[in-house]
């Protein structure tokens, strides 16, 4: 594989990376399904996931990249796996709104385990990582887009996790923005 189809993979897994985060923005912006702790702490994962697949885009493929990229992976599936786990027990009942009659944390591990393989086949094939003196070639459309919509995603709900948790301990089942919230921001500010 050369580094150009390896940065177009690449670019391809951040781009589906980004349309996960892309999925659940939506879905706490338009349907006010607000994320837990453990959702956030999923969405982390993917921003770590996608930001070793940024790294192999920006910089040419490297072993550590697609480390960065399965050790979130791992991380995320493992809350997520954990979040299931708590919601399967009758009665306990459930957290947001199904997708395709899965809730987004089920959703979540399925990814998490996929983008783990797919670091662990793209580490098969060493030729990708052999030309380190050749000099990379300009960013393609498709390269500079995925990394400007990563960026967004990524962006957006860092910002929307502290307007939904004030700088503080997120609520266990969030109802609103805490920041935006009657004095909250001028509290935080201390005026």
């Amino acid at each position: 594989m050369s580094i150009e189809l390896s940065r177009t993979l690449n670019a391809l897994g951040l781009l589906a990376i980004s349309a996960v985060l892309g999925v659940a923005f939506f879905d706490q912006l338009v349907y006010g399904d607000l994320p837990c702790p453990l959702c956030l702490l999923q969405r982390a994962g993917f921003v770590v996931a996608g930001f070793g697949l940024a790294l192999n885009i920006k910089f040419g493929p490297r072993p550590s990249h697609y480390a960065m990229m399965m050790l979130g992976a791992i991380v995320g599936g493992l809350v997520a796996g954990r979040q299931t786990l708590l919601h399967i027990v009758p009665g306990t009942g459930t957290y947001g709104d199904a997708f395709f009659g899965m809730h987004f944390y089920a959703w979540a591990t399925i990814v998490f385990f996929f983008i783990v393989l797919g670091a662990a086949v793209m580490l098969l094939f060493d030729r990708q990582f052999a030309a380190r003196d050749v000099p990379l070639s300009p960013l393609s459309m498709l390269a500079l887009a995925s990394l400007v919509i990563a960026t967004l995603m990524a962006l957006g709900n860092g910002v929307s996790t502290v307007l939904e948790c004030a700088g503080g301990l997120c609520p266990d089942n969030p109802t609103s923005y805490m920041l935006l919230q009657d004095g909250a921001l001028k509290n935080l500010l201390g005026q």
